[in-house]
C-alpha cells in the first residue's frame, strides 16, 4: 500500500497539561474545559457495549474562527479531534480517542436565518431538532427529517445522515441539506453547495461530508431545505396475523399513491413492551391483540379533512384486502403517544437489557425475505431478536438479546451479512462508528474500503479527525 492511500494515527502530546496549554493559547482558556469541568457525558454516546473514553479536554468553540484555530493547532501537534453534537448517536462515533479532545458545538446553537417563502433555513451545528421545529412551526414550514431523539443536533444529524420515521415520504438528511460551511483539519474554511436544489458543478462535497461521521471535516453551518407543514393528519394502527404479511403489505401501500408520512412495522415483542411501559389506550380488543403477531403503523397527512378521510378509507380497504385483522384510526392523543413510544423503542430495548442494536436497510421488496432470515438466525443461535422499523424504506431496527459475547458477535455478523446479500446496507441511519467497524471491515468490499481510506487521507492527511471511526488507520508498509 502506497503512502497516499494510508492514514497515519495522530501522535498526541503525552502531557495533558501541554495539550490544554496549546489550545488555550489559540482560543482562550474560556473555550477549553478539562478535569472536573469536563463532564463524563463527553466520553460516550448511547451505543450499547461501547467503552467510554475521558477526553483530555472539551472545547466549546464560539464561532467558526475558533474551530479553525482549534483545527490548525491540533493538526500541527497531532492531537486527535472528535466532534460532538448532543451525544445521542448509537454507533460510538463521538467517543473520543485516548489522549484526544472533544469539540462540542453546544455554544454554536443559533438559527441564523429562516426564509419560509424560499423554503430555506440556515443553522449552526448545535441547534437541536426541537429548537428548530419550535421556530418553524409558527411559519407553516418544517424540516422533515425527524429521527427519534428531538434533542439531537443538526450537526450530529449531518454527520450520521440521520433518517427517522418520516423518511418514507421526505427522505433523509442528505435530501434536505443544500449546503455546508466546513472547516478542514488545516483550518481552511470553505462553503459547499448553496441555496439551489440543482448543482452540476464538479464533485459534490456537501454529500461527501454528510454521513462521514466527523472523519473528514467539522461542520460549522448548514443550509437546510424546508417543506410545507400540512394541517391535517390521521394515524392508523393495523394488526396482522404475521410479520410476513406486514412486510408483504408495505410495497402495496407505497404503490397505492397514498404517500404516507409514516409507515412503520412493530413486532409483537416490541408492541408488548410499549404496552407495558406506556399507558396508551389504543382501542384494540383483547381478542385481536391475542391473534396479532405484528402491526403496521401508518400516518397520512393532507390539506383538508375531506381528502384525508378519503385517503384513510382507501388505506383501510387496501389493508383489509391484504390480510389485516382490522384497521383502527387512533384518536389524536393516543396517536401521538404511540408514535412517540415507537420513536423511543431504543430506550425500551436498552431498559429491557438489549445487548446490541442493528439497523440494517434492505430494498423494500426484500423485507419479507430479510425478516425470515432474522427469524432463522434467532432460532439457530438461541437468541431473542425483537424489532420494529421504518418499513416504508426497508430500514429494520433489531434489538439483540444474547448474553454470550461470542455468540452475539456471530448473530450481529449474520444479520448484517443477510442484509448485504439481499442488496442492502449495514446501517440505514445509525452509522458505522466504532461499534460496527469490525463487521464493516470484514464484510465490505476491500476495494471500496481502500477508496474510502484514500478519501480520508485527502481530507485529513494527519489523521486527526475521529481516528478509528468507520475503519482503522492503515499503516504504510
Amino acid at each position: 500500500m502506497s503512502d497516499v492511500t494510508s492514514d497515519s494515527s495522530p501522535t498526541s502530546p503525552t502531557d495533558p497539561t501541554r495539550v490544554i496549554e496549546l489550545l488555550s493559547a489559540v482560543v482562550g482558556a474560556e473555550v477549553v474545559s478539562a478535569g472536573a469541568e469536563a463532564s463524563d457525558d463527553y466520553g460516550h454516546d448511547e451505543a450499547l457495549g461501547a467503552a467510554p473514553v475521558v477526553p483530555v479536554a472539551v472545547l466549546r468553540p464560539r464561532d467558526t474562527a475558533d474551530v479553525a484555530a482549534i483545527m490548525r493547532c491540533c493538526t500541527e501537534h497531532g492531537i486527535a479531534v472528535t466532534a460532538r453534537g448532543s451525544g445521542s448517536g448509537l454507533s460510538g462515533a463521538c467517543i473520543p480517542s485516548v489522549g484526544g479532545v472533544v469539540v462540542s458545538f453546544e455554544r454554536m446553537n443559533r438559527v441564523l436565518e429562516i426564509d419560509a417563502a424560499g423554503g430555506v433555513a440556515v443553522v449552526q451545528p448545535g441547534v437541536t431538532l426541537a429548537q428548530l421545529d419550535a421556530e418553524l412551526a409558527p411559519l407553516g414550514v418544517a424540516y422533515p427529517v425527524r429521527p427519534g431523539e428531538y434533542s439531537a443536533s443538526l450537526g450530529g444529524n449531518v454527520a450520521t445522515n440521520a433518517g427517522g420515521m418520516q423518511a418514507v415520504k421526505h427522505g433523509v438528511t442528505r435530501h434536505h441539506v443544500l449546503g455546508l460551511e466546513i472547516v478542514l483539519p488545516t483550518g481552511e474554511v470553505m462553503r459547499t453547495g448553496g441555496r439551489t436544489v440543482k448543482s452540476s458543478s464538479g464533485y459534490d462535497l456537501t454529500q461527501l461530508v454528510i454521513g462521514s461521521e466527523g472523519t473528514l471535516a467539522l461542520v460549522t453551518e448548514a443550509t437546510l431545505k424546508l417543506v410545507p407543514r400540512l394541517p391535517r393528519a390521521a394515524t392508523v394502527l393495523v394488526p396482522f396475523p404475521t410479520l410476513g404479511e406486514v412486510s408483504s403489505a408495505v410495497p402495496q401501500v407505497l404503490a397505492s399513491g397514498l404517500n404516507p408520512l409514516i409507515l412503520e412495522y412493530i413486532d409483537l415483542l416490541t408492541m408488548a413492551a410499549i404496552r407495558q411501559n406506556y399507558d396508551i389506550e389504543l382501542g384494540v380488543p383483547d381478542e385481536v391483540q391475542q391473534s396479532a403477531l405484528a402491526y403496521l403503523l401508518v400516518q397520512l397527512e393532507s390539506t383538508t379533512d375531506e381528502r384525508l378521510d378519503d385517503d384513510v378509507a382507501n388505506l383501510g380497504e387496501l389493508l383489509v384486502g391484504l390480510g389485516a385483522i382490522d384497521v383502527y384510526v387512533l384518536p389524536a392523543g393516543a396517536a401521538a403517544q404511540l408514535v412517540e413510544a415507537r420513536e423511543k423503542a431504543f430506550w425500551l430495548a436498552k431498559g429491557n437489557g438489549a445487548d446490541d442494536i442493528v439497523d440494517v436497510c434492505v430494498p423494500r421488496g426484500a423485507m419479507p425475505a430479510y425478516m425470515e432470515a432474522v427469524r432463522a438466525i434467532g432460532e439457530r443461535t438461541a437468541s431473542w431478536i425483537a424489532g420494529c422499523g421504518h418499513a416504508g424504506d426497508g430500514n429494520v431496527h433489531l434489538a439483540v438479546f444474547q448474553g454470550d459475547a461470542a455468540v452475539r458477535k456471530t448473530v450481529v455478523r449474520d444479520l448484517l451479512r443477510a442484509g448485504l446479500e439481499l442488496g442492502g446496507v449495514m446501517s440505514g441511519e445509525h452509522g458505522i462508528g466504532t461499534t460496527k467497524k469490525p463487521y464493516f471491515t470484514e464484510l465490505e468490499d476491500p476495494a471500496k474500503l481502500a477508496l474510502l481510506r484514500r478519501i480520508k487521507h485527502a481530507f485529513d492527511p494527519a489523521g486527526i479527525l475521529n481516528p478509528g471511526t468507520i475503519f482503522d488507520p492503515e499503516v504504510s508498509s
